[in-house]
């Protein structure tokens, strides 16, 4: 019954629409004047994002959007992307596509970490032991799997599946693409291993430019609730109704997401909140509640490990007001 309601989009039984706006609006008041945290600044672009920007959004089943702060201004999506990326071409190829091709198991290494991919080079075709698409190498060898006849043919199924999730048109944020391009020098280092190793079949500088665009894409924290909504409710955008995802191939999303979307801090975010999640550097994190909502908070300092500070204090906190941890369990009236 849980299953065919996600799929339709119904709203399930949980929190009631008016907890929504009072638990958002209580995090945002608790973290607002919270000064932990820099900015990432290891890309020159985003060192100059504002660190006062603070937004949260939520979505919900109905398509309701809940928000406090700033929700309009758009910051580079970053690694976030990597999730809609992989679920495209979970969504075109199968959930054994990524399995097989890439891994979907957790490094135990940094995110760019080169010895990472020298660790699993004899393991083509089997899916690496630890690698999975939310890391750099796995991440630049999905965009390689993207089908398409040219690079055009490929941004446009890349850019047409965000645009789809986040349901509207979204464009990249040219100065961080350029300011990404002049310093990524060591994900170009990973995309030739990746090509000798045989995860990427062919054209690895192809591969490394496409997802530094994608990287760069300009979303605001609305883009990412609805993003994160999508993947909430079986594949299906509540705000406008379209099904971006077969419902079947999204739980394997989600549980990427829950095994390495926080970087080296991803046992410690679910051990505290239960939520499927993937933080980017340029300050966003989307989680998910299954059959219940979709959040994103933007706000761009970041704690050691590349996550968002106030973004992670400010979705704990709505999702225990709501009751989203998905392994929290309820009592049962007899």
């Amino acid at each position: 019954m849980i299953c065919a309601a996600v799929a339709l989009g119904l709203p399930l039984a949980g929190a009631q629409s008016g907890e929504i706006q009072p638990a958002v609006d209580a995090a945002f008041a608790k973290f607002k004047d919270l000064k932990e945290g820099k900015n990432a600044d290891y890309i020159p672009a985003l060192a100059k994002v504002d660190p006062n920007l603070f937004g949260i959004a939520v979505v919900t089943a109905d398509g309701k959007v809940y928000t406090a702060g700033d929700v309009k201004t758009e910051v580079s999506i970053q690694s976030i992307s990597k999730v809609f990326t992989m679920a495209q071409v979970i969504q075109e190829q199968g959930l054994e596509s990524v399995e097989k091709q890439i891994g979907v198991d957790a490094t135990g290494a940094r995110f760019n970490s080169i010895i990472a991919v020298e660790a699993v080079r004899g393991v083509i075709g089997a899916g690496a032991p630890e690698m999975n698409p939310l890391v750099n190498p796995g991440a630049i060898s999905a965009t390689s799997m993207v089908k398409g006849a040219n690079a055009d043919e490929v941004w446009n199924k890349i850019i047409g599946f965000h645009n789809d999730s986040a349901g509207r048109s979204l464009s990249v944020i040219q100065d961080v693409y350029k300011s990404e391009s002049d310093t990524n020098q060591r994900n170009q280092a990973i995309g030739a291993l990746m090509l000798a190793y045989g995860y990427i079949k062919k054209d690895w500088q192809q591969a490394v430019d496409l997802y530094t665009r994608q990287c760069s894409i300009g979303v605001n924290a609305k883009d990412l609730a609805s993003m994160a909504a999508t993947l909430a409710f079986g594949g299906k955008n509540p705000t406008t109704g379209k099904q971006v995802m077969d419902p079947a191939k999204v739980p394997g999303v989600l549980a990427v997401m829950s095994t390495a979307g926080l970087y080296d801090d991803s046992g410690k975010w679910l051990y505290h909140t239960g939520l499927p999640a993937k933080s980017g550097v340029g300050g966003g994190i989307i989680a998910v509640s299954p059959g219940k909502f979709g959040i994103a908070v933007v706000s761009p300092p970041l704690d050691d490990a590349g996550n968002s500070v106030r973004a992670q204090r400010a979705i704990e906190a709505i999702s225990n007001a709501l009751g989203g941890n998905p392994y929290a369990a309820k009592a049962v009236s007899k």
